[in-house]
């Protein structure tokens, strides 16, 4: 086991579940206005989750890699679809955080309404969670 690879797991699976918790208890704190959208918490989570969305897109390739080899002509396995739904689901949540949060840093950026980028938020949040888990599960576990 790779002390390393285990406690990266540990990381992912804590930014998951803060993420997790943060989107259930917004509303409870935070009224949203138009000049207000968003609880000012997210601007310390974001970063958190970028780095977590590029450490398991790294870790999950690398576990996708690793099943690809020893699976070879063989019928699929859980393996296979455990490790190409993370990445693969890493990947587009990836590309739709990276695509929200660089238009979040520029308001001069509108290539989507705001409605629009709440919506992708809200996929975001859903989602990211579940996948940092599922990494980070893997990983402490020693799994691929």
């Amino acid at each position: 086991m790779n002390p390393l690879r285990q406690a990266i797991g540990a990381v992912l699976i804590l930014i998951g579940a803060l993420v997790a918790i943060h989107t259930v208890v917004e509303p409870l704190y935070h009224a949203s206005s138009e000049t207000s959208p968003y609880s000012p918490n997210w601007n310390y989570i974001n970063p958190l989750m970028a780095l977590a969305i590029v450490l398991g897109l790294i870790f999950s390739c690398m576990g996708k890699q690793e099943v690809d080899r020893e699976g070879g002509d063989a019928p699929v396995t859980r393996a296979f679809l455990a490790s190409n739904t993370i990445f693969y689901g890493l990947l587009f949540i990836g590309i739709l955080f990276f695509f929200n949060w660089f238009n979040l840093l520029s308001p001069d950026y509108t290539a989507v309404g705001p409605d629009a980028v709440s919506v992708i938020w809200a996929v975001i949040d859903a989602a990211l969670p579940l996948l940092l888990g599922a990494q980070g599960v893997t990983m402490l576990r020693g799994g691929k």
